[in-house]
């Protein structure tokens, strides 16, 4: 490693940070429905779509994205990505419709897909092998902040000052975290390429296809409900602007005290059995928010003990991942990426339909089938034989 390739102080709360910009960029519609949906004249569902169609624009380009940049510069691809989600951003408070602000997010996502799987490949490549684990939780702490800052602050200011201002404040975060990659990235560092070969590896690789499917049904029970949290809130109990706000802050700090117990325990537990505790959080939460819909406390309470696993069971998911494979990590985390959007999008779209037809209580009970699934699939995929922490 060339001095220009020595990684500089604070490099991955660099990522980090990176990851926060891009989780409220992928999210911020879930926190404003209600201001979308009257801002435009259109129905909260319509208005859900620019999650599912942006889930499925993302499922697609992120491992597209992983092939063709494969052989770029890391520094580059990942302030780059955060110049146009930020650009991105700044447009959307200017959409004039909603067709508009449609077509600018898919334009900003089909860069904005990159970013994530590439942040967690820089830290791999700039952690020892005994902190990879650690490394990579703390850098995807960045989503759990999206969620426990980002989707408050847009949740309220859109309430306050318009769907439009919270667009302007997701773009001016993007333009700080772009100026803190630019400045604390090493320059120089590439993955491995990806071509036919590897994705031909991965199709074979058992362990692989196990734990992308646990991404898939993990997302999807999430999404059914988490799109449409907010209008779901107010239409069981009554819940204001304010209080749905509340919600996702507790939503998002528990997630974020989830990745960090995750960030200190995975090195010495391992990544299959932090992997299987959290994703136990996840369907306790599920479980509770369905036998308490109704009643706003027992939700707050299901949203507390569901954000302690959802952050962290997905960065476990790309440990698990990066062991499963090292040479082929680069890839698997993009597939893990997209398939982890396939999930949203599922989730997403069966949410919506139901919201649509006002089943509102069966949301609850399709995640919770789905979470199921998705810890019978952790089961499955237990290790064999004694391998090392990370596996």
């Amino acid at each position: 490693m060339t001095s220009s390739q020595i990684p500089h102080r604070f490099a991955p709360t660099a990522l980090m940070l990176g990851n926060i910009v891009t989780g409220c960029s992928v999210m911020a519609p879930a926190g404003m429905l209600p201001e979308l949906a009257s801002g435009f004249g259109i129905g909260v569902h319509t208005a859900g779509l620019l999650i599912t169609f942006g889930a499925v624009l993302l499922c697609i380009c992120s491992p597209l994205s992983a092939w063709l940049t494969s052989r770029f510069d890391r520094r580059l691809l990942l302030t780059a990505t955060l110049l146009v989600l930020t650009l991105g951003n700044l447009a959307s408070a200017f959409a004039p419709d909603y067709a508009s602000l449609l077509t600018v997010r898919l334009l900003m996502l089909a860069v904005g897909a990159l970013y994530t799987p590439q942040a967690a490949g820089m830290a791999a490549l700039i952690s020892p092998v005994d902190k990879r684990g650690s490394t990579m939780a703390y850098v995807f702490l960045g989503w759990s902040l999206a969620a426990a800052v980002g989707l408050p602050l847009i949740t309220f200011i859109a309430s306050h000052s318009g769907w439009w201002a919270a667009y302007l404040a997701v773009g001016a975060a993007g333009a700080v975290s772009f100026g803190l990659l630019t400045w604390r990235l090493p320059s120089g560092l590439k993955g491995a390429p990806v071509d036919l070969k590897t994705w031909t590896e991965l199709g074979r690789n058992r362990m692989v296809l196990l734990l992308l499917l646990v991404t898939t049904l993990q997302m999807s029970g999430q999404f059914v409900i988490f799109t449409f949290m907010g209008p779901l809130l107010n239409k069981l109990t009554g819940a204001d602007a304010n209080q749905i706000g509340l919600v996702f802050a507790i939503y998002g700090a528990c997630g974020f005290l989830g990745v960090v117990i995750a960030t200190r325990i995975v090195d010495g537990w391992g990544a299959y059995r932090a992997s299987l505790l959290f994703t136990c959080l996840l369907f306790a939460g599920i479980t509770v928010w369905t036998a308490g819909a109704g009643v706003y406390s027992m939700m707050a309470v299901a949203v507390a003990i569901w954000g302690l696993g959802f952050a962290s069971a997905n960065s476990m998911q790309q440990v698990r991942l990066v062991a499963a494979a090292p040479p082929l990590a680069s890839a698997s985390v993009s597939l893990n990426t997209s398939v982890l959007y396939i999930g949203q999008a599922i989730g997403s779209a069966i949410g919506g339909g139901l919201f649509a037809r006002d089943l509102l209580g069966a949301t609850g009970y399709v995640a919770v089938a789905f979470v199921m699934l998705a810890l019978l699939a952790i089961l499955a995929s237990r290790p064999r034989a004694p391998v090392a922490a990370l596996a």
